[in-house]
């Protein structure tokens, strides 16, 4: 849906003319997109187009060859991933990085870290000063465990439980950081069609409930029209369509880069 034009200080991100080379291949090229407060932004695309590139920019891992990234008006182009985290990012990954061996709750208690600020003086008076802020971190992730719906495995060793709740876990890590921007890069990946509804509706809840924006990477078209405000299709690190999703995935450039160019031709003259 459309929230209608945004001022500036309505946009959460602002990314001009971003470059990022890997010796020559030439990964992004002169990227420009801006995301608006409390609105779900996906970045879609075929495989190779630079998106998870873009999302490492944003977040410091990758610095811009040229271009400027703004978080919230704040300029934050070359700083470092963990001085990323604590303007308010989290984000989940393509490949899920969920620690086996730990228990769900110990995976999604691991999220507050960015929050945490362990000294040596407060470990040795833990009973005065260390234990009120581990409570603190501890009610925030049971609210969390709530929120997810994930109470009836918080004990679970993470590796024996189903992907779909697996993703869900990671979903939570995520929020219990208490974001301002969340980057979700393909969370519906190995999903089936239940759990993807399910993934869904949280993200939903995550915008609505907790004032969470959220950027989302996504193959799946089907999620990305249901859930997405507005979205931007890259291609060869070129942006070559933006707007509302059902507008922006059937413009002619975009069906050519999924279906290639006699697979689109035949789309647009009705042949099944």
């Amino acid at each position: 849906m459309s929230r209608g034009r945004a001022g500036s200080s309505d946009i959460a991100l602002s990314c001009r003319g971003i470059e990022r080379s890997f010796g020559g291949l030439k990964a992004l090229k002169g990227v420009d997109l801006k995301v608006r407060r409390s609105e779900i932004f996906g970045l879609v695309g075929p495989n190779g187009s630079g998106k998870t590139t873009m999302v490492n920019v944003m977040t410091g891992f990758y610095p811009p060859n040229a271009g400027q990234v703004e978080l919230f008006g704040r300029d934050i182009t070359r700083m470092a991933p963990h001085k990323v985290a604590r303007c308010g990012v989290a984000r989940t990954f393509q490949n899920l990085a969920l620690f086996k061996g730990m228990s769900v709750l110990d995976n999604i208690l691991l999220g507050r870290h960015v929050h945490m600020r362990p000294s040596a003086l407060g470990s040795l008076f833990y009973w005065v000063w260390a234990e009120r802020e581990e409570l603190a971190h501890r009610r925030i992730v049971e609210e969390i465990i709530d929120f997810m719906q994930l109470q009836d495995i918080r004990n679970e060793p993470v590796e024996v439980i189903p992907m779909g709740l697996q993703k869900r876990v990671e979903l939570a890590r995520a929020l219990v950081a208490e974001p301002r921007f969340l980057i979700l890069d393909e969370p519906m990946a190995g999903m089936n069609q239940e759990e993807k509804e399910y993934i869904a509706r949280f993200i939903l809840d995550a915008r609505d409930e907790r004032d969470v924006t959220i950027f989302i990477i996504e193959h799946h078209m089907d999620v990305v029209t249901a859930i997405c405000d507005q979205v931007v299709v890259l291609c060869y690190g070129e942006v070559i369509a933006e707007g509302e999703p059902v507008a922006a995935i059937t413009e002619p450039r975009v069906v050519k880069a999924y279906l290639g160019e006699r697979a689109a031709a035949r789309h647009a003259g009705g042949v099944s």
